[in-house]
């Protein structure tokens, strides 16, 4: 099982070392491993005052340490892009490269994504069908990237609902990759609150354990120690402090064989 699990963006160094630390002692205690995610940009946001994290231009220093620290921690790591340029700026502390959701089929993200020769986990577009990823996977393999992850995060309900159709899943199996299931992002309400988006965390565990039911091959989910306080991301973001034994409830469903 693959866990994928961080803050959805860089907002100090400090709370970004909590949960680093945090997740470690969670990965021993469960003997089972965590990559470490966080956002050092968030260009998609509701509001032009929306917290966007760092920046890597302006951040670049305090990304690299960040993500070099949790990697001394034994954790791998991942973070998104947006730009093909940013890919290079980052690849060489990064184990794998991130493609949002909503810029899963920019042809000349993936490429650069994929010419870094690090793994590529692509979220699939809200507006996608899970058949349209195999396009994805293609522009993937055909700039030389073999070490693919494709994540399901929800679909379009209508305006300001995402609801999970978990056939997705064994959709997207068929290509021959992992498949992860975000269980966090699936519960948000895009847009609800106006000025940023809304969501029902209550709802990711039993989510969680469908998509590992029904045989995703990992889970990815965003966690801090307040989300009540998160900058970005708060109201789908799970308790630091409560993971672990979400994680344990969860792995009751998975079936190693």
């Amino acid at each position: 099982m693959i866990i994928i699990a961080g803050p959805c963006s860089i907002e100090s160094k400090d709370i970004t070392y909590l949960i680093a630390d945090k997740l470690r002692k969670i990965s021993d205690s469960l003997g089972l491993e965590i990559i470490f995610k966080a956002s050092f940009d968030k260009a998609n946001r509701s509001s032009i005052d929306s917290y966007r994290s760092v920046g890597i231009e302006d951040g670049r220093f305090l990304v690299r340490n960040i993500f070099k620290y949790v990697k001394r921690l034994g954790m791998r790591t991942t973070t998104d892009i947006h730009e093909p340029w940013q890919a290079d700026v980052i690849s060489d502390y990064i184990d794998i490269i991130q493609i949002p959701a909503f810029l899963c089929r920019q042809t000349d993200l993936l490429v650069a994504a994929a010419k870094t020769g690090r793994a590529v986990n692509v979220k699939k577009g809200q507006f996608l069908s899970p058949e349209e990823m195999s396009n994805v996977v293609d522009k993937l393999n055909s700039a030389g990237c073999k070490d693919i992850y494709l994540t399901e995060r929800g679909t379009f309900f209508g305006y300001g609902r995402l609801v999970n159709d978990m056939t997705s899943i064994l959709t997207m199996k068929s290509f021959g990759f992992p498949v992860i299931f975000d269980a966090t992002h699936s519960v948000q309400r895009p847009g609800i609150l106006g000025s940023s988006t809304g969501g029902n965390r209550e709802f990711v565990e039993p989510l969680a354990k469908a998509a590992t039911a029904v045989g995703a091959d990992g889970l990815f989910f965003e966690v801090h120690p307040e989300p009540e306080k998160a900058l970005s991301d708060g109201p789908n973001t799970l308790r630091l402090d409560e993971f672990e034994g979400v994680l344990e409830r969860v792995l009751r469903h998975y079936d190693k064989s």
